[in-house]
């Protein structure tokens, strides 16, 4: 077992036991105060702990690498020295905060310097993303989409059992939470004009997904098979693969997501280790037909996250639409970076790869508002009797993620979105 997941383990900072930052989770970002410029943390409960401080202390000194790279606005630096040196420090954080060390709660001076209340902080994207591939690995919601637009008998196209699909997205438009999107606009055509129009879209809608980030490179020619995908995995963040269908249903034939995609990505601020996520490991779906060699994956590969969307009108209260589960992935992440790698494609630190929409077999864990109105045919009734078929303007879409292992949470926190009108 890794040392800083142990169940029975507590801080000496007081932990709500609804907290998805318990000690036993100790999630990497990156943040900023009136006071601190741009700067690593680590999640503790409601706080954060300073890195940068601890580190320009001593605190590391053990450990082989520069404390430096704490104080950085990307965790790419800190990334980049790989799994023993990401282990120890989360190894070394866990150590400080526990309620039989105190080494910092000794010193009341060194914890008003080293904690931070989040509320006080604001949250910066974590990782400076180099590349950003979208995958398409559920099943349930690529049938759910092969229904709706292709034949309901031939919902999977032919390839879609034998590889991870996938495209290359937009890096420089990924932004964290809390951050504003505005409603794109691009060509659309509905079935019955002749020709498209311009303006902004009718149908904006947003997707539940997973993404983990790589923090180690290959070079070009190389590749990873899926039982040392972990190596190069640092972790994951909630992603929200915003869309606008009308712009993509014209735009999509024939090379497939472009201007419906690229306008914005949305991901929550806290990056939670693979390390941490151990426990929540699970057998995902039975692959059928058999995956190729370079694919074939044995032992437990998929991860136990629930997952739930809120839709808040503004000011209006929030609405549950969607509760789903990470673990119902039919390609898993480990197969996913296989893929992406066979072809000889370099992975580089900072790297990005989404999961897809993530739905399950009931509407009610349908993970894009196209699949829980049908298109737009069934509008959802909102708790303050409004209705959506997609998302309007200046709602806020929120979404949250979190597993539980012996009683111990380990959670996302949130990603949070309002949309503004187009401009």
């Amino acid at each position: 077992m890794i040392k800083a997941n142990d169940p029975s383990l507590h801080s000496w900072i007081e932990i709500d036991p609804e907290s998805d930052f318990p000690i036993q989770n100790l999630p990497f970002g990156v943040f900023q105060t009136a006071d601190r410029d741009p700067r690593v943390g680590v999640a503790i409960g409601e706080y954060i702990l300073d890195l940068c401080e601890l580190g320009s202390r001593g605190f590391f000194e053990l450990i082989d690498f520069d404390p430096n790279v704490f104080h950085r606005p990307s965790l790419n630096d800190f990334l980049a020295y790989g799994k023993p040196v990401w282990r120890a420090v989360r190894n070394r954080v866990s150590d400080l905060l526990r309620n039989d060390n105190d080494e910092i709660c000794g010193d009341s001076d060194l914890i008003r310097k080293c904690l931070v209340l989040q509320q006080a902080a604001q949250m910066l994207l974590p990782v400076k993303v180099r590349n950003y591939t979208d995958f398409y690995s559920s099943l349930e919601h690529a049938t759910n989409v092969g229904t709706m637009f292709r034949d309901p008998k031939q919902a999977l196209l032919p390839n879609w059992k034998h590889l991870p699909v996938g495209y290359h997205g937009r890096a420089s438009s990924i932004v964290v939470s809390g951050t504003p999107i505005h409603r794109p606009k691009g060509q659309i055509k509905a079935p019955d004009m002749d020709v498209p129009v311009f303006g902004p879209t009718r149908q904006l809608d947003f997707e539940l997904e997973v993404a983990f980030i790589t923090g180690k490179e290959t070079q070009l020619g190389q590749s990873i098979p899926p039982h040392e995908a972990e190596e190069y995995i640092f972790g994951l963040v909630l992603f929200n693969d915003w869309s606008a269908r009308d712009i993509q249903s014209w735009e999509y034939v024939p090379l497939g997501p472009f201007l419906g995609k690229s306008f914005a990505s949305s991901i929550s601020p806290w990056v939670v280790t693979l390390d941490a996520l151990a426990p929540l490991k699970v057998k995902g779906p039975v692959q059928d037909p058999k995956p190729l060699p370079y694919l074939q994956f044995l032992g437990h590969h998929n991860y136990d996250i629930q997952l739930e969307v809120l839709l808040q009108p503004e000011n209006r209260p929030a609405t549950s639409v969607c509760r789903s589960n990470y673990k119902y992935l039919y390609w898993n992440m480990h197969q996913q970076l296989a893929h992406q790698s066979s072809n000889g494609c370099n992975i580089q630190v900072g790297d990005l790869y989404a999961s897809g929409t993530i739905s399950g077999a009931d509407k009610g864990s349908y993970g894009s508002m196209l699949e829980l109105t049908w298109r737009g045919t069934q509008p959802l009734q909102l708790a303050d009797g409004s209705e959506r078929s997609f998302v309007e303007d200046f709602d806020t879409v929120i979404m949250r993620g979190y597993g539980q292992h012996h009683g111990i949470r380990i959670g996302f926190g949130e990603v949070r979105s309002r949309v503004l009108p187009a401009v």
